[in-house]
């Protein structure tokens, strides 16, 4: 429990939270909110025209070998199987909260229009996606084997599955429970009827359980010490002022991709960080950083990532039990294999005041000075392949293939996925970045993310 000197955005909150829902006469049909859920349901609601943030898996299939009918009972059981797909995100009184209810299941077919693609047809879907809605739909459309990210012409007529999620109820370690919960769900012909009452009532008190520790977790991880140690971080020397980012949502981002093997024994540990520096440089390209800023002082790009994970007493639940870590992506002093590991040790101590909330650290630095609002030049996102097994339905197993173009959150994002060699895709908000200009900083990324594997190539 915080006591009343704790003056937290969390302890904040959860005052809130308790006074709402007891004034809305039902404190047993609500439930607090997690740090990362807040702020996702905070910049809907003051946004009225915002569409939720999406985090969408598309699979290729053989035409016709998915039956529509027996995945939406699949996608039933999973919305009864996990509180985290019943739950609604509403703003009451003023208190950003979250209510259970019912499960739903979300099947459609979507027809492209004349001069769409698949492709095309599936963004324009998401893209209209209604924020009062089931948080987990399934979407189906036609494709030829072309428009399936490598396939043949030989291959023949295929359907793309899109698996949307809406970003407040799930997170990297949610998209492998999903994955695998759905195969199981579809190969057993499982639907809402066949999770008994008493494992729904047990799930969504795990569920809320796990919602308290991880509130819990980010009150403790607001302390004073973790606050300054991120303020000296970020109170760099340098400017760190940027306007808020507003998406361009009339053309589409701007992508590109590369593949790279990965050495033998090559581990998670060192890929990230490695990414996170590569990623560094292409910021200082798109930037102009570090350079002069128009005060002429020096610019440093901000990159987030997001980090974290279910609190260590919670159940494996599905949910969005994540934070969003800041890092200043200064430019190494040299090219020295010391240089290289002080950057890596700096990137671990980051991770020792991790757990810190974003919207702490970003209060906490204006409150010393430092001229930030928040706003990110980029995101970096990624994801580990060897956690999320492939999805089977019945006897077909999708192929996993990659639709660009959607809105940013970001001028620029890096997503990355990470399994038997890194897929790295670039995508770019073309009112923020011009397309030669981002291409150039892609091919600076690629390059030093291979400086950085080559040692352990060996």
């Amino acid at each position: 429990m915080h006591t009343r000197t704790d003056d937290s955005i969390t302890a904040q909150y959860l005052d809130r939270y308790r006074r709402a829902a007891e004034a809305a006469g039902e404190p047993d049909g609500l439930l607090p909110v997690t740090g990362a859920q807040r702020r996702f349901v905070v910049a809907r609601y003051l946004d009225a025209g915002r569409r939720p943030d999406l985090v969408p898996l598309f699979f290729a299939f053989p035409r016709g070998s998915v039956d529509p009918e027996r995945l939406r009972e699949a996608a039933g059981h999973l919305a009864a199987a996990h509180p985290a797909l019943r739950t609604r995100a509403q703003v009451v009184r003023g208190v950003p909260v979250q209510r259970l209810t019912a499960p739903e299941a979300y099947v459609s077919r979507v027809a492209a229009r004349p001069g769409e693609g698949a492709a095309d047809a599936l963004r324009r879907a998401l893209a209209a996606w209604p924020g009062d809605g089931p948080p987990l739909r399934l979407l189906l459309t036609d494709a030829g084997a072309a428009e399936t990210d490598g396939g043949t012409d030989g291959e023949g007529p295929m359907e793309i599955l899109a698996l949307a999620l809406d970003h407040a109820v799930c997170d990297e370690q949610s998209l492998g429970q999903l994955s695998a919960d759905l195969a199981d769900a579809y190969r057993h012909r499982l639907g809402p009827q066949d999770v008994p009452a008493a494992r729904a009532e047990a799930d969504a008190a795990a569920y809320a359980e796990a919602v308290a520790l991880q509130l819990e977790a980010e009150r403790r991880a607001s302390a004073p010490e973790a606050l300054a140690y991120w303020t000296r971080r970020l109170d760099l020397g340098h400017a760190t002022g940027r306007a808020a980012f507003v998406p361009d949502t009339v053309r589409p981002a701007g992508a590109v991709r590369a593949r790279l093997a990965l050495p033998a024994g090559h581990a998670r540990a060192v890929a990230f960080p490695a990414l996170l520096d590569a990623c560094g440089t292409a910021a200082r390209a798109l930037t102009g950083g570090a350079g002069a800023g128009d005060g002429g002082e020096e610019h440093v790009p901000l990159l987030g990532y997001p980090w974290g994970g279910r609190p260590a007493k919670a159940a494996p639940v599905l949910g969005c039990f994540l934070n969003t870590v800041v890092h200043p992506a200064v430019p190494r002093r040299d090219a020295s294999p010391a240089a290289a590991d002080e950057a890596a040790t700096t990137w671990w101590d980051d991770l020792d005041h991790a757990d810190a909330p974003y919207d702490e650290v970003v209060r906490a630095a204006r409150a010393a000075g430092v001229p930030w609002t928040g706003s990110l030049d980029g995101l970096l996102t990624f994801e580990d392949l060897h956690r999320r097994p492939p999805l089977r339905l019945g006897e077909a197993e999708g192929r996993e293939i990659h639709i660009d173009g959607r809105p940013l959150q970001a001028p620029f994002t890096v997503a990355v996925s990470y399994g038997t060699d890194l897929l790295v895709r670039m995508a770019w908000d073309r009112g923020a970045l011009p397309d030669a200009r981002a291409e150039a900083a892609f091919d600076l990324l690629i390059t030093a993310l291979h400086a950085h594997l080559r040692p352990h190539a060996g």
